[in-house]
């Protein structure tokens, strides 16, 4: 399958990060189009990106005429799509593995932080900014914690899983790259952080980082 391949994307939207180094492990030339989540009230709530993707979130992916959603399921269709090198194991067990770790982050800590969670708290429920980043650090803490104590295994090895990057190192990375946004204490997570540092070692990873993109502000 030969088709353009049409990325949606935020610089600092930590889901499209994920989507970006996915791409870029897999050697995918893609073209990007920034929608700004912020500008204009939300680039992402005009009527024509609604229509793309109505949950007005990105990051969207277009591969010719299909339209894909939804960061995980984006990254599972270009692991298919284009099996080499690989996002999964080839074994169940490390199938399952690789995508409990993943949706640690990307289903229980991310949507937590997320910019339309923390604009509901300002601009509807009035919380002050001090109680809004207490909430964001205790979630991050929390899912750290978690993650640290799962990755303390011998299926861990240079990256998550192993030797090479797979979803769970995709995921990983920009939520630490949130963390410091947010200056969170990531003293208690060596293993994260080392593994941190293997991906970002990678010109894949390097590539991907927020401040690289075309439309970092």
């Amino acid at each position: 399958m030969d088709e353009a391949l049409l990325l949606y994307s935020y610089w600092r939207s930590s889901a499209a990060y994920r989507v970006r180094i996915g791409l870029n492990l897999k050697s995918l030339p893609y073209r990007m189009q920034p929608v700004h989540l912020v500008r204009d009230g939300g680039q992402q709530h005009a009527a024509d990106y609604a229509a793309l993707n109505p949950q007005e979130l990105v990051p969207t992916l277009c591969h010719g005429e299909i339209v894909l959603r939804q960061s995980l399921a984006i990254l599972e269709y270009v692991d298919e799509v284009w099996p080499q090198p690989a996002l999964l194991p080839a074994d169940a067990a490390g199938r399952a593995r690789v995508r409990a770790l993943a949706q640690l982050v990307a289903c229980d800590i991310h949507p937590l932080n997320n910019l339309r969670v923390l604009q509901f708290f300002d601009g509807t429920w009035h919380v002050p900014q001090s109680e809004r980043e207490d909430w964001v650090v205790h979630w991050m803490q929390t899912g750290f914690a978690a993650l640290e104590q799962l990755l303390v295994s011998p299926a861990t090895g240079t990256f998550c899983h192993g030797e090479t990057p797979t979803l769970a190192d995709c995921c990983l990375v920009p939520q630490l790259y949130n963390a410091r946004r947010f200056a969170v204490d990531l003293s208690p997570y060596p293993t994260l952080r080392r593994i941190e540092q293997a991906c970002l070692a990678l010109p894949a990873f390097d590539t991907a980082r927020p401040e690289n993109q075309p439309d970092a502000a």
